[in-house]
């Protein structure tokens, strides 16, 4: 985007003056209007600050009900959102599902669980460093995607715990200004599937249409075999691909890992195990170990950002990935299709509209069991 928008900032252009003009939405300014902020004499906080009065932290959060869902945002444009800070509390991340629409399009162009969409699909923390997202201690997500909106934004949160209230912590900061004629929107896909059904690939993104670029994509592997799980094939197919344009030759490495992320497995100065890294662009932040008792499986959480590298398409995208291990024969090994437990978040930019999304699966398909 062009900085004279006062948009797409970064360091090469951050000095640049611009006319644009910032605004943030919290709990103690929910319009986000200029001089609105710290004016609140009721909320979460009231009852801390009730010999200080007004300006006091009277409202730094919200309580959602069971079954409640809240508009945390609704700006008129032009403008991008330009970073999320959120934490939530008193609920599992998988309960809390965030959506984005963007200029009145009905339904909606983000839609995942709340955990996922911020790289820890999980419900346990993992700290992640990236250009995109950041999760730093304790639980605090940061998203730095930039999401333009011409017309009208609004981002919603839904708890979907049936029993218990969330308590949630955010700030959505923005700029009002032009958005260039060649700015596309934001989007952000969640799936799961468990188990994967016998040779059969997983889908992190199909049924798009319109013009755009895949960005980058989380995912949540759950193992459930013994053995190495990061054989398979990502694939990207674009406009009208009967065979991939794009093909990896292994999980870890579209993960911009290698051998199986082990370092023992190349360097005996190393001990054998799965090493988690997290870096601007790609990163395997967590892995879950087997404990021995009730943590049985294996888990990982993964993100590769194709900010330096975005995968353009005119009319349509498919990405999948295969789930693949090893058979145990020592001699001529044959692969393994695997069943395990995947969810993920696909993210991308397109035109509007947005073709609908499959329907988000109830809460108990969801839940990490």
């Amino acid at each position: 985007m062009s900085y004279f928008s006062g948009l797409g900032v970064n360091l090469s252009n951050l000095f640049r003056l611009s006319d644009a003009k910032t605004r943030s939405i919290s709990p103690e300014n929910f319009s986000g209007a200029k001089g609105g902020g710290g004016r609140a004499t009721e909320g979460t906080g009231a009852i801390h600050a009730r010999d200080l009065g007004q300006g006091w932290k009277i409202s730094p959060s919200i309580r959602m009900e069971a079954g409640e869902t809240r508009l945390l945002a609704d700006i008129e444009g032009p403008g991008a959102i330009q970073q999320i800070w959120l934490t939530p509390a008193n609920v599992r991340w998988r309960d809390l599902i965030l959506r984005m629409y963007w200029d009145d399009q009905e339904h909606p162009s983000v839609e995942a669980p709340l955990g996922d969409f911020f790289a820890c699909g999980w419900n346990s923390y993992a700290q992640v460093s990236s250009l995109a997202v950041c999760v730093n201690p304790g639980r605090a997500f940061n998203c730095y995607w930039e999401m333009p909106f011409r017309r009208r934004a609004r981002i919603t949160l839904e708890n979907r715990d049936p029993d218990d209230h969330a308590i949630v912590y955010y700030q959505i900061n923005y700029a009002l200004a032009e958005v260039p004629a060649d700015a596309a929107y934001f989007h952000a896909q969640f799936r799961r599937t468990n188990p994967l059904p016998y040779k059969q690939d997983y889908t992190l993104l199909e049924g798009v249409r319109g013009k755009g670029q895949y960005v980058g994509a989380y995912m949540a592997w759950g193992v459930n075999n013994s053995g190495w799980w990061g054989e398979g094939e990502i694939k990207f197919f674009l406009d009208g691909d009967a065979y991939p344009t794009i093909c990896g030759t292994g999980t870890e490495d579209y993960f911009c890992g290698a051998y199986n992320f082990d370092c023992g497995t190349v360097d005996p100065a190393f001990p054998r195990a799965y090493t988690p890294f997290t870096t601007p662009y790609a990163g395997m932040p967590q892995v879950i170990r087997p404990d021995g008792t009730y943590n049985s499986q294996q888990r990982f959480g993964l993100y590769r950002w194709h900010i330096a590298d975005p995968i353009r398409f005119e009319s349509d995208i498919k990405v999948t990935i295969q789930a693949l291990g090893w058979r145990t024969e020592k001699k001529d090994r044959r692969y393994l299709p695997l069943q395990d437990d995947i969810a993920s978040v696909a993210f991308w930019y397109q035109t509007l509209p947005t073709a609908p999304f499959p329907a988000l699966a109830d809460r108990d398909y969801l839940e990490i069991i």
